[in-house]
Formats: C-alpha cells, structure tokens, sequence
C-alpha cells in the first residue's frame, strides 16, 4: 500500500517510517512524491488542520494521504503556542529561540504552573471516502533549561518527571513509543492495517470467483 505523508519535515518522516516499519507501507513524503505545494492551514484545531493538508494532496493525488498538525501546549502561556507552534514568534525563527522564549516567559512560574502537553492529531484521507482522525497526547512540564540533542522542536524543554529528562534527551526508540505522534499514529496503524487485511481478503474472493 502506498501512502503519502504530507509532510516535508525530515524529523516527523524518521518518526512515522520507524513507526509503521512492521507494514506493508510504502511511505513517501512530499518531496518523495514529486509534490511542491503550501498549504494554508485556516483551521481553528489541530485536527481541522490536519484534515485541511491530506484532503487537500488526497485529492491532487488520488492516493491515501496522512497529515499531521501538532504543537506545544503550554498552560501558562493560555496553551499557546498551540496550533501556531511551527510558526510561534515568526516562521523564520528558529527552534533555539522559541524555547528560550519559552523558558523565559516561564521563568517565575512553580512547578505545577509548567504543565504542558504535546498534541498530535493524524488525519487519513482515502479517495472518494471520508477522512479519519485520531489525535495523540503526552502530558509533561516545561524545563527549566534546554537539554538534550535528539528530536526536534521543542524536544529539548518538554520535561517528562516520570523519566527525569526531556524528550531530547531520550533515546529514539523509546521516544517513537511514547510520543503523541506515535499515540496518534499507533490509532491510524490499526485502521490502515484493517483495510489492508479487507482488500487482501476481498482480492482473494474474486480471485476465487475468477477461477471458477
């Protein structure tokens, strides 16, 4: 089964493919489709967001399509920077500064004032049917500092007590077991893996019927 991700962020592809990696999944990202285009994201959610960017390719592309929205909340902030997290303080900020900003604004809140959550709602797009969503969440704090060198994003201040460190600082293989991303992708896997084992058994009865 081939199936577009609709992304070209290099970090969520290594994360989704390790993911799915027990499937029969042929995963490409846009720039792997030959796809160049920017979608608008005017929804008011993640998952409209979500729905927006894999209707959109599905239907350019006729194929089943995955989209992601996701982003940082943190409840201090009125769970900014939300659905706006990619683009927080300006598109062409870097990560470094976003999380310094964040520490900073965090700066005298206690401990339980630094409760944030990651957010991830995966919306799959089959042609000429209806659209699926599950949406993922890992609830932790904002670190007091950066820390850590894997992930991406926000990985180095989203603080996980139960581990004692960020998720930056976690191995990948653990990270890609307890992630929103992989909360909402393990939901997804389940729905696509069903219809794989529909269309394999629906293949076999007409195969069936033809050599009758």
């Amino acid at each position: 089964m081939k199936i577009i991700f609709a992304t070209n962020n290099q970090g969520k592809m290594d994360e989704i493919k390790a993911i799915l990696m027990d499937t029969n999944i042929d995963l490409l990202s846009l720039k792997d489709a030959g796809i160049d285009i920017d979608i608008e994201e005017t929804g008011r959610s993640f998952e409209e967001n979500a729905i927006i960017k894999a209707e959109t390719i599905c239907k350019l592309t006729g194929e089943i399509v995955l989209a992601d929205d996701s982003g940082l909340e943190v409840d201090y902030l009125d769970k900014a920077p939300g659905i706006y997290s990619s683009r927080f303080l300006g598109e062409n900020t870097s990560y470094l500064e976003k999380n310094n900003y964040i520490i900073d604004q965090l700066k005298k809140a206690k401990k339980d004032e630094r409760s944030a959550r990651f957010v991830c709602t995966i919306a799959c797009s089959f042609p000429n049917e209806d659209t699926i969503t599950r949406t993922g969440i890992l609830e932790g704090f904002i670190a007091e500092q950066i820390s850590g060198f894997n992930g991406f994003g926000y990985d180095p201040i989203f603080y996980l007590p139960q581990y004692n460190c960020t998720t930056a600082d976690m191995p990948t293989k653990l990270k890609n077991q307890i992630s929103h991303r992989a909360k909402a992708l393990t939901a997804i896997k389940e729905v696509l893996v069903s219809r794989m084992i529909n269309i394999n058994a629906l293949e076999r009865y007409n195969e069936g019927i033809d050599s009758e």
